[in-house]
């Protein structure tokens, strides 16, 4: 741990719903709620204003609408969530070369490496201040949680504070006095089974563990986490500020602006997919062991599934074998919008057949998308009109599509309804960002 308070923790506030309020000026400051729309979809993000009536993240999107039934309900737009994280991990990375992002909405960022003059919790405080300002101005509007101290443990536990649009900084010294009254959940992996365990033995605070002998720990909850826990409860964390982590996976994906249906076109988008991924382990001289798949359906839910070889491999043909086999147990019937594969388990080596005997490649598939085989108007996604112009989904069915014409730089605008095969009305295309331009 640190004796200065010099590690930062920054997260954005209701990330993907803060985004949907800046787009959409008639959902400003009413519940938003982003997710899967359909009946089996799982909540994301949800809005501050949809927190009151207890909606949360990871919630059913069924409980989620009978308690808050008048939200907006709204499926995701990736492209605007990487836009607007790609703003903010540019600035942090102005400001510190040592910035290391756990999501596209937070980030650690060492402050020992911003040039400060001093680290004194005076300064760190006005930096911290103005940066948020910044990052203000950079996604024009989101809000940012800040928490700063001497350790990643202590940082990330001070942004969540003083949510939202909140800066705490805990001084040196004073960690386990913010600790000790604390539930034991607050602590990295305390998760419901752990905190049960914790429970059973009388232990609910971060006082109550950190009276707690290494040995009983150990006992009851294993060598690790009952070490990890040990050393939290006491505030002493030494983890690095990492900006550049080893590679664990390699994956390609892609979004596709009409729902696909067609199991032979998914199988052959698959096969693509792994050709690439084969070319990229075998240009940077890896190879792995398991391959999974991921797959989004029309109502945002996304699954995956994978599958484990016995030895590493960066053959195309053993990947997209098993990347369709692993399509073929799942249903989707319904429509298909993300499609993607992976491969994890990496290693800088092949173990050749031991008898000799080798799958061939195969010849990467010409692959046409459809472009009209089915149209797909999502909740909350975004359209232009050959007269209207740009707006959003507001609803959709019974071969109908409403849009509310209205965009971030506009006034909320007007509602009007289309046959949901209207040629005037499209998606609307963004234009890449700066790292994705070819």
């Amino acid at each position: 741990m640190r004796t200065q308070s010099s590690v930062m923790h920054l997260d954005l506030d209701a990330f993907f719903a803060a985004v949907e309020q800046r787009d959409k000026p008639s959902l400003r400051g009413k519940p938003v709620v982003v997710g899967g729309v359909g009946g089996r979809g799982v909540v994301s993000t949800a809005s501050y204003e949809a927190r009151v009536y207890g909606v949360r993240s990871a919630m059913s999107t069924r409980e989620a609408r009978s308690r808050c039934p008048h939200a907006a309900f709204l499926s995701g737009r990736f492209h605007a969530y990487r836009e607007a994280s790609h703003a903010v991990m540019s600035l942090l990375r102005s400001v510190s070369p040592l910035v290391e992002p756990l999501s596209l909405d937070e980030a650690f960022v060492d402050l020992a490496r911003a040039g400060l003059p001093d680290l004194e919790v005076p300064t760190v405080t006005a930096f911290a201040e103005e940066l948020r300002g910044r990052v203000s101005e950079a996604t024009r509007g989101l809000t940012a949680s800040v928490g700063i101290g001497t350790s990643k443990f202590i940082a990330k536990v001070a942004s969540d504070l003083d949510k939202p649009d909140g800066l705490v900084v805990v001084a040196p010294g004073t960690e386990q006095e913010l600790l000790r009254p604390m539930k034991v959940t607050i602590i990295p992996g305390v998760g419901p089974a752990t905190a049960e365990r914790l429970r059973r033995a009388g232990i609910q605070t971060v006082a109550e563990l950190e009276s707690v002998e290494l040995e009983e720990l150990v006992r009851l909850v294993g060598k690790a986490h009952g070490t990890g826990l040990f050393q939290l409860a006491r505030a002493l964390d030494d983890r690095p500020v990492v900006a550049e982590r080893e590679a664990k996976s390699v994956s390609v994906e892609g979004t596709y602006d009409t729902d696909l249906t067609d199991r032979r076109l998914m199988e052959g988008l698959l096969t693509r997919q792994a050709g690439e991924v084969a070319g990229r382990l075998r240009k940077h001289g890896l190879s792995g062991r398991t391959v999974t798949i991921k797959v989004r359906l029309h109502d945002f839910t996304t699954l995956s599934r994978s599958s484990t070889l016995p030895s590493p491999t960066d053959s195309a043909a053993t990947v997209a074998r098993l990347a369709r086999a692993l399509l073929a147990d799942l249903d989707t019937s319904g429509g298909v919008r993300l499609l993607g594969v992976g491969v994890s388990g990496l290693a800088d080596w092949v173990q050749e057949d031991l008898f000799g005997e080798t799958e061939p490649e195969e010849e990467l598939p010409e692959i046409e998308v459809p472009h009209h085989s089915r149209r797909t108007w999502a909740p909350g996604m975004d359209v232009v009109h050959a007269e209207m112009g740009r707006g959003w989904v507001w609803g959709a069915g019974r071969g109908v599509v409403t849009v509310r014409f209205e965009t971030a730089e506009t006034p909320a605008g007007p509602v009007r309804s289309y046959p949901d095969d209207d040629p005037a009305l499209s998606a609307w295309v963004p234009p890449p960002l700066p790292d994705e331009q070819g």
